[in-house]
């Protein structure tokens, strides 16, 4: 009886020592998926949320920032954590594309619980992902599961976030900046949608207000109701640092109202009007707002915003082998 249980308890053993192999053999085949640190970090993504919940209820801009750290992170070498590094010359995060990002306390602030609790497992790249997960949902935008197992990258330098999306790009200009990254018009569309919350700076509206073909004129597409409005928030040498929300009917809810803005001249942003100037695009935006729910499969901003997300966060990722699980979000692990 001894020697059979023994024989169970060796199988057993064998069993899950296979388990575990392949667990590491696909962690290091570098596959994304969701659940990636269930086994080794099991209340990762429960930690990150509580992080953004408790940052979000000291300040209300707190899901638009995070949510957008991960696009900026993302466009620029792909999902991994290198628009956190600021201890080298010329950090990516300087760019003058990342203007205004926020979240960053925030994200280090989840790093060091995770590294309290399971040190050396949670990626920085995958903290942000997660996070700009929570924070949408906490704005009332749709849950969607986010796949994890990314790795840290070891570069970050200014001069690579060039590609950014620029707030006073033509329409070709950013349909081909996005088709580089591998996204269609209409995923450019969506993911301008996440404009739906959060702010931006005056620094970024004299060009559309005051001088936009060079003649001192206001960009025509601006609603004639609400040029004034613009103007006397953002006014001639006035704060550049001040703030005016990006969508001005719901600023800290998720929803497509800034789809209608941008078809009525209320888009705060010139980037934003640029979508309504192209066939494409354009055609995108109406079949949202065209949208009737009684229609199975009708087209559903929210729905498509969490696939295109899902879809952004798997741009250019480091995984296996490649990159490092960084000890602290905000600087290269030591050689």
């Amino acid at each position: 009886m001894a020697a059979l249980l023994c024989k169970r308890n060796a199988k057993s053993l064998i069993f899950s020592s296979i388990i575990c192999f392949l667990i590491q053999i696909t962690a290091l085949n570098g596959q994304l998926r969701v659940g990636f640190y269930s086994q080794r970090c099991h209340n990762a993504e429960s930690i990150v949320s509580s992080v953004v919940k408790e940052a979000s209820q000291g300040e209300p801009r707190m899901p638009a920032m995070l949510l957008r750290l991960h696009f900026h992170d993302c466009f620029v070498q792909g999902c991994d954590g290198s628009i956190l590094i600021d201890n080298v010359k010329e950090a990516e995060r300087n760019a003058f594309g990342h203007e205004g990002l926020g979240g960053f306390e925030e994200i280090e602030k989840a790093k060091t619980r995770l590294e309290a609790q399971c040190p050396g497992v949670v990626s920085c790249a995958d903290i942000v992902a997660l996070a700009a997960r929570d924070a949408i949902v906490l704005a009332g935008g749709p849950f969607y599961e986010v796949e994890t197992g990314r790795r840290d990258g070891r570069v970050s330098d200014l001069s690579l976030a060039a590609a950014m999306p620029d707030v006073d790009d033509s329409i070709d200009v950013l349909k081909g900046k996005f088709k580089n990254k591998g996204f269609t018009e209409k995923e450019l569309v969506i993911l301008s949608g996440a404009h739906t919350i959060g702010t931006t700076a005056c620094f970024f509206m004299p060009r559309r207000l005051y001088n936009f073909t060079g003649r001192s004129d206001a960009d025509p597409t601006i609603n004639s109701k609400f040029l004034p409005e613009l103007r006397s928030k953002c006014p001639k040498n006035g704060n550049i640092n001040f703030r005016i929300p990006l969508d001005n009917a719901s600023e800290r809810k998720f929803d497509d109202q800034i789809l209608h803005n941008i078809k009525n001249g209320f888009a705060v942003i010139a980037s934003d009007a640029r979508l309504y100037d192209d066939k494409i695009t354009r055609a995108v935006i109406d079949s949202y707002l065209q949208r009737k729910k009684s229609i199975p499969n009708s087209p559903s901003f929210a729905r498509d915003f969490g696939l295109t997300m899902i879809k952004l966060g798997r741009l250019d990722v480091k995984t296996g082998l490649v990159g490092e699980i960084r000890k602290v979000c905000n600087s290269f692990n030591k050689m």
